[in-house]
């Protein structure tokens, strides 16, 4: 006889979703856990406790996100407000440019390509609410500021999981390499996203936790913080040494939850 119509949707819809989310997580148990840095106002040392959660080996892609589109039909906000922010060599320093073209499908504007060839690089041109969105529909969360620190060290407490030298950052992070942004840099073969996992991971197992995109986090910096402000993590493909030097453990950076770059990101927790 078969499926009524309504169950047989609602089975193609909850397939959709777990195959959007076919991948590895890593257990992160309970405990107490160090993070922070001696000396910083935003993101002071201290010890914290934590309930045990799953975090994903990668960041999340634009096959997965594509998932989440194709089912619900979701409009970004970089869709509905043309409002992106992308990079092209030649600007100054943290200058980047508003591309009405730009979103998740071109995420540096339509002049320079769209994802087709790019699905398992990982997702941008995204806001933070279209990530809370995506999240609702997938079943699954974005990590704390303290989860991602804690699942970025991996036990360690150095600057880097790797130790203290950045300049080792280039095995396990895709960054930048130059020495300014006004050459486009292809040191470690890639000036935009790289496909994800495609450095070397932390102990944990875990890829991409610096450079590639910045990554969405959960959590505030005080009580008396906006709502309007979303923060994320890790650095991007668009840092460097010499600029933002945001791929390592401690630091911590903030957008407007409704803003869309092209070096923006992120990855997701289960409990």
């Amino acid at each position: 006889m078969g499926f009524p119509r309504s169950k047989w949707l609602l089975v193609t819809f909850v397939a959709t979703a777990v195959s959007a989310q076919a991948q590895r997580f890593v257990l992160v148990p309970a405990g107490r856990y160090q993070v922070g840095k001696e000396g910083s106002l935003r993101n002071p040392l201290r010890t914290v406790t934590i309930d045990s959660f799953r975090i994903a080996i990668y960041e999340t892609t634009n096959r997965a996100f594509a998932a989440f589109v194709k089912a619900t039909g979701y409009v970004t906000d970089a869709e509905k407000h043309h409002n992106a922010m992308v990079f092209r060599p030649g600007l100054a320093e943290f200058r980047w440019i508003q591309d009405s073209t730009a979103c998740w499908r071109w995420p540096n504007g339509r002049s320079r390509g769209g994802i087709d060839h790019k699905m398992n690089h990982p997702v941008t041109s995204i806001s933070f609410r279209d990530v809370q969105a995506y999240c609702a529909w997938a079943h699954v969360r974005l990590p704390t500021l303290e989860e991602w620190e804690i699942a970025c060290r991996a036990g360690t407490t150095t600057d880097y999981f790797f130790g203290s030298d950045d300049r080792k950052i280039g095995e396990y992070a895709n960054v930048w390499h130059g020495h300014d942004h006004l050459k486009a840099d292809y040191t470690d073969g890639y000036m935009y996203t790289s496909p994800v996992g495609r450095f070397k991971p932390n102990p944990w197992g875990l890829y991409d936790m610096y450079g590639n995109v910045f990554e969405f986090c959960t959590g505030k910096l005080s009580p008396k913080e906006s709502n309007s402000l979303a923060h994320a993590r890790g650095g991007s493909w668009w840092c460097s040494a010499a600029s933002c030097h945001s791929f390592n453990s401690y630091d911590i950076g903030q957008v407007n939850v409704h803003a869309s770059f092209s070096n923006q990101g992120f990855r997701v927790v289960r409990q």
